[in-house]
């Protein structure tokens, strides 16, 4: 069996978006549930590039008949990751926000003693 560029960069890109959504839960920056997800989206793709004729039921079933059709699959899958991240840092944003937030409407109330008057 002779492997092709893609059978080798699109495993190694799911090894990557796997090992970066596990990375966040144990951050916890995303649940469990969303790293399994993550988990078996990625596991397909790299699955479907390594033996490529394993989509054959799934042609059958969906009325994909290419090959070529899995590249555009991985590249949705690539898409997804970067919708993945953005809204990741989103969250953080808005977090950071909020803590800021907080922090000076505490201190104008004069809730929380000034760091400088110690």
């Amino acid at each position: 069996m002779e492997l092709t560029a893609y059978q080798i960069i699109a495993p190694l890109v799911s090894f990557v978006a796997l090992a970066y959504a596990w990375s966040l839960v144990f951050r916890q920056k995303k649940t469990v549930w969303e790293a399994i997800l993550w988990t078996l989206f990625w596991s397909a793709i790299a699955y479907i590039a390594i033996v490529p004729d394993s989509i054959t039921y799934l042609t059958k079933v969906t009325g994909i008949k290419d090959r070529e059709n899995a590249v555009v699959v991985t590249f949705l899958g690539v898409l997804f990751f970067i919708v993945f991240y953005l809204v990741m840092r989103l969250e953080e944003l808005e977090q950071r926000q909020t803590r800021m937030i907080r922090k000076l409407a505490l201190k104008q109330s004069d809730l929380e003693p000034d760091d400088t008057e110690e």
